[in-house]
């Protein structure tokens, strides 16, 4: 008998669509590239996705702060996707630039 994988619910906290939007108007508005915000906002999504299927298979953000639970990220271009995994729910909390002080925005 082969075990199925857990399914996972999907969940974003209200920040993340805050991040989200701020990184695709800044691409599209101040750097005049609306094509490249639709992608970023596209390649997010699929990358969403992809992790939903295995959610821990993701690198360990590691903080100074201790965590009630491990924050995960994968890349998007110069943007990270950060979550959670809480029993059988992904919940995605940031979409924040490369070059951006995260430890100071991970909260």
């Amino acid at each position: 008998m082969t075990q199925k994988p857990p399914r996972y619910k999907l969940s974003y906290l209200p920040l993340f669509w805050e991040d989200l939007s701020a990184a695709a108007a800044h691409i599209a508005h101040d750097l005049h590239n609306p094509s490249a915000a639709k992608r970023l906002a596209d390649d997010v999504e699929k990358g969403i996705l992809a992790h939903l299927q295995n959610p821990t298979m993701a690198a360990t953000y590691h903080t100074t702060r201790k965590r009630p639970l491990p924050y995960y990220y994968f890349g998007v271009g110069n943007y990270r996707v950060f979550y959670v995994v809480d029993g059988n729910t992904m919940e995605v909390r940031r979409l924040l630039c490369r070059a951006r002080n995260i430890e100071e925005l991970i909260r």
